[in-house]
């Protein structure tokens, strides 16, 4: 990523990967060789992600999931998970690569959201806007929920398909922009571009005034985005625990596939409301899908080598310095085995 805010956030990741590594923090194991009956994680407001399903389905058995806060942000999350203030964590599969190249002790295990005709990002404008095209963006500002994630990455590839340069590139401003406040952010031209997605980018279009300027699925189409990862030493501690996880995600993503849509929904309302967090069930209305490209969340080395050609493109990672096998391991996902 070419701004220095991305550039911050891979130094800060690698920092973390660096501290990681030395250190060897434990993650919560039972002692004495028994392993640990609970999985410590971070949430998200007013969603219901799949390991919370997984759980409520009843795929995990005894292993329980332990809520300890929410976060908005993909490479927070995996940091905490890096460094052991949670068990696991998810994110966007370059700020997966990236935490890896730093030296992290995480592998990925699952992939848990995705892209596809029904669950896609756009990348929106006021349909008055004079930006037409990729070089119309230099010097507008895009805002989006966090940098150094999937929505700087694709504006980032958007950029470099359409024949931009690394420093005309940089002109563009990617900026934070809680995704709540998205639209209004964009119609109160404070910003040049918004990224909507789900009920944000739906309640926008029904509004009227804006227009797409591209999306994630018209980049990529169907793909696998991010994935959960876990830390060597609690997949070394724990393995029966972390298949039984993985697994229980992987049962859960196909209950979600052949089910109708209306009792998922229905499904996560109920969570969400048995949780008594006082969250807002509004935004499930509008669930489509998960967006997981392969059967039960397996990971192919085709998800992970995008971002590495992306990073060394960019100088982030040196060329052979990590491969898709170093990323990810599919040994503890029995869905269908």
């Amino acid at each position: 990523m070419p701004t220095s805010t991305s550039r911050r956030t891979f130094l800060a990741l690698a920092a973390i990967g660096a501290a990681t590594a030395a250190c060897g923090r434990a993650t919560a194991t039972g002692g004495g060789g028994h392993e640990t009956g609970k999985i410590r994680y971070q949430g998200w407001a007013g969603q219901v992600t799949l390991p919370e399903l997984a759980e409520d389905l009843g795929y995990f058995g005894d292993v329980k999931l332990e809520w300890v806060g929410n976060t908005i942000s993909g490479p927070q999350d995996i940091q905490s998970a890096a460094t052991g203030q949670t068990d696991f964590g998810g994110a966007f599969n370059g700020a997966v690569v990236k935490l890896i190249a730093a030296g992290a002790p995480v592998k990925a295990v699952i992939s848990y959201y995705g892209v596809d005709e029904f669950t896609y990002n756009g990348y929106y404008v006021l349909a008055d806007s004079p930006i037409r095209s990729a070089r119309d963006l230099q010097g507008k500002k895009v805002g989006m929920n966090t940098l150094g994630a999937h929505s700087e990455a694709m504006l980032d590839i958007y950029l470099q398909r359409n024949g931009l340069t690394a420093a005309e590139i940089a002109k563009v401003e990617p900026i934070v922009i809680p995704p709540v406040n998205g639209e209004q952010t964009l119609r109160q031209k404070q910003i040049e571009v918004s990224v909507l997605g789900s009920i944000l980018r739906d309640k926008a279009l029904a509004a009227g005034g804006i227009r797409p300027l591209f999306s994630d699925y018209d980049l990529l189409g169907k793909f696998s985005a991010g994935t959960f990862v876990l830390t060597n030493r609690f997949l070394k501690q724990n393995p029966t625990t972390s298949r039984t996880f993985v697994t229980g995600v992987a049962k859960a993503i196909e209950w979600s596939r052949s089910t109708p849509r209306e009792e998922v929904i229905a499904r996560s309302t109920e969570i969400i409301r048995k949780r008594g967090r006082n969250e807002d069930t509004a935004a499930l209305q509008y669930w489509r899908s998960t967006g997981v490209a392969e059967t039960g969340g397996r990971i192919n080395d085709q998800e992970f080598q995008l971002w590495i050609d992306w990073l060394v493109s960019h100088g982030d990672i040196k060329v052979g310095q990590i491969r898709p096998a170093d990323l990810y391991t599919n040994e503890y996902n029995t869905y269908g085995g």
